[in-house]
């Protein structure tokens, strides 16, 4: 089944793609919905996911797997280290989708933001990892703030908007995903993608939370500093959550009472 998903939609990629047609965006969303069904990955989406574009998605990450499972719910460009451009398989997946590869290091951060103006520009939306690597998914890193630079920019006279994602690998087969687990699903640190690869195509079910918090810009925090650690904030919030197996996190409790995140100002979705 994944063969015949590759084998069909991939040549309809690569002709929009190279027609620069809108509908490239639905091939990329439903090849990649096609392989949560395919590896049996559920998704459980809260949360309202903004519709408005340009936007910027500012996700936590901790597997190769964050990639589906967002690129499922999200027409989008991914923004990916310029190393995975050279992958066998995967940088080729990667440029199919249109994936933004850049040059992390700083004497290259000009050109890195030009680079995502350019599609913010063109109303399309970003995708980005603001942890700058990978974790265990236990918990989530601090977000960059130098990855949040595009977050100055206007579009149509307008402030970017932001909104931050969490996502939590939950259960395996029904079975909460603890710390002697997560190694089976999370890849980070030296681990070696093919086997790990190979290692989860046996696994069974596979279940995740994807919570859309509430959308903010940075004129209501004076500082790409302070916009990197309230997204940051919010998203390890939502992981807890995710993880302790309450339903709601982004400004709603259990029970369903009010209950702000933060004090920080946010804009209507």
């Amino acid at each position: 089944m994944f063969v015949l998903s590759f084998g069909i939609i991939v040549p309809m990629m690569l002709i929009s793609n190279a027609l620069r047609h809108p509908v490239r965006e639905r091939f990329a969303r439903a090849y990649h919905a096609a392989c949560c069904r395919i590896f049996d990955i559920h998704v459980e989406q809260r949360g309202e996911m903004r519709q408005e574009r340009p936007t910027l998605f500012a996700a936590n990450h901790c597997s190769y797997l964050d990639i589906i499972v967002l690129g499922g719910i999200v027409k989008g460009s991914f923004v990916a280290k310029k190393e995975i451009e050279a992958w066998p398989v995967f940088g080729f997946m990667a440029g199919l989708q249109r994936s933004i590869f850049i040059d992390r290091r700083p004497r290259y951060a000009a050109g890195q933001r030009d680079t995502l103006s350019e599609r913010l520009l063109d109303h399309e939306n970003v995708i980005l990892f603001a942890e700058g690597t990978s974790s265990d998914g236990m918990r989530t890193k601090p977000f960059k703030s130098a990855l949040f630079s595009v977050a100055e920019l206007e579009v149509d006279g307008r402030p970017l908007v932001i909104q931050p994602v969490s996502i939590t690998y939950t259960r395996l087969d029904g079975i909460p995903l603890g710390r002697h687990l997560r190694p089976l699903i999370a890849w980070y640190g030296d681990m070696e993608l093919l086997p790990h690869g190979w290692t989860f195509l046996g696994l069974g079910r596979l279940t995740v939370v994807v919570e859309f918090h509430q959308p903010v810009t940075l004129d209501a925090f004076g500082s790409r500093k302070a916009l990197a650690e309230h997204c940051s904030s919010v998203v390890a919030q939502g992981v807890a959550a995710a993880l302790a197996g309450r339903t709601r996190s982004d400004g709603l409790r259990p029970e369903g009472g009010p209950a702000p995140l933060l004090e920080s100002p946010v804009v209507s979705a």
